[in-house]
């Protein structure tokens, strides 16, 4: 089992969303809680990728066309750090 901690911002950022994006979201943070990153790599509908630049060490995956999550994997299969649920922005905040 996976640990998945959201920062503070995150869930400010969820109240504004619609329901569909918060769902997938719920979905996607149950497939991180049981098979851990390999499984959103697994499912091709995520575009799971790792970002470069500014971004380098953390991923995103899509949750609709707009929104993606921004999240880095600490201590290799102990925890996930969901830094930033944005609708498709990758600036530094």
């Amino acid at each position: 089992m996976w640990s998945i901690y959201e920062h503070r911002r995150v869930a400010k950022q969820l109240s504004s969303v619609l329901q569909d994006v918060l769902k997938k979201y719920e979905k996607w943070k149950d497939i991180v809680y049981i098979s851990g990153p390999q499984g959103l790599r697994a499912l091709k509908g995520l575009l799971d990728e790792a970002l470069s630049g500014e971004w380098k060490g953390y991923r995103s995956s899509r949750l609709n066309l707009q929104y993606r999550v921004i999240y880095k994997v600490e201590n290799e299969q102990v925890l996930v750090q969901v830094v930033n649920v944005t609708p498709h922005d990758y600036r530094r905040k």
